[in-house]
């Protein structure tokens, strides 16, 4: 089978007052475009992010992988620690990167998806709520679904729950984000993996659900 040609932007996406710099990477042919929202302390450089990132690419998805504070935010926070819980300022970059993707002349054909870690999937389940014609779908790595709050029961686009088998407080919380969620949602649990995934072989399972989810909801648009 012949690998699809890989096609590597740098980007700077504009949201609100502020411009964020991401990576977007599109095969020939993609049938759908992944924003990945990173989690708390992380960045668009994010190891496993990109590890998940590169199963996409190599299955037929497009992939943003954007950095949702500035350089000068990322410093104060790593100070306060405050940005990386504000979801409502995640969720709004996030909106701001689905939009600009509907007008990229790449990837304005393609259904978004959101795949959160940690921090960052709250966020995605916000901004889904927020953008029901243009997600659709979710996936969730360790995330805090549960920081999405009164928007869980208002999101529409399919969500994949992984949670490490070992990540006990997580797996509680996922759990109990799940049983508000209205839409189609499955919950997986990858046996022997802690929340960052970094016993051998549990990320390739979690990118094996992802890619899987993702070929499944996002279709081209008509």
């Amino acid at each position: 089978m012949k690998r699809s040609t890989l096609h590597e932007t740098l980007v700077h996406v504009p949201a609100g007052d502020v411009t964020l710099e991401g990576e977007l990477v599109v095969p020939d042919q993609a049938t759908g475009v992944v924003l990945f929202a990173h989690g708390s302390g992380s960045s668009r450089h994010s190891s496993r992010n990109r590890f998940v990132a590169g199963e996409l690419q190599a299955a037929g998805l497009a992939t943003l992988l954007i950095d949702l504070l500035t350089p000068e935010e990322e410093a104060l926070d790593q100070h306060t620690a405050h940005l990386r819980f504000d979801i409502p300022l995640l969720a709004e970059r996030l909106v701001a990167g689905t939009r600009w993707l509907g007008k990229e002349p790449s990837t304005h054909t393609l259904l978004v998806g959101y795949f959160g870690a940690s921090t960052g999937a709250g966020a995605a389940l916000v901004a889904a709520a927020a953008e029901p014609e243009s997600v659709g779908a979710v996936v969730s790595r360790g995330g805090r679904p549960d920081l999405a709050g009164r928007a869980l029961p208002l999101v529409r686009a399919p969500t994949l729950l992984i949670v490490g088998g070992r990540d006990l407080q997580v797996l509680e919380l996922n759990r109990a984000a799940m049983a508000r969620m209205q839409t189609e949602t499955r919950f997986e649990i990858v046996a022997g993996a802690s929340h960052l995934f970094e016993e051998p072989g549990t990320l390739e399972v979690v990118a094996r659900l992802a890619r899987d989810w993702f070929l499944r909801y996002l279709p081209t648009k008509e």
